[in-house]
């Protein structure tokens, strides 16, 4: 290979190495926003009943697609 040649390909690996990690932070941000939406929704009135509902929903899903 060229020198050239390995110089760009060098920059596209630094180049693809930050789009990376931009990635990487914004899938943390995104965790801390759902595991905040999750906390907020756990101390409304009402959360308890509704995941129980949930659950048993869930369950009868289940045993449908058997």
């Amino acid at each position: 290979m060229k020198e050239q040649e390995i110089i760009k390909a060098v920059k596209k690996m630094e180049n693809i190495s930050g789009q990376m990690n931009a990635v990487l932070g914004q899938m943390n941000n995104m965790m801390d926003l759902i595991m905040g939406t999750l906390e907020t929704l756990k101390r409304m009135p009402g959360y308890d009943k509704a995941l129980e509902k949930l659950k048993k929903d869930m369950s009868e899903e289940a045993k449908l697609e058997k």
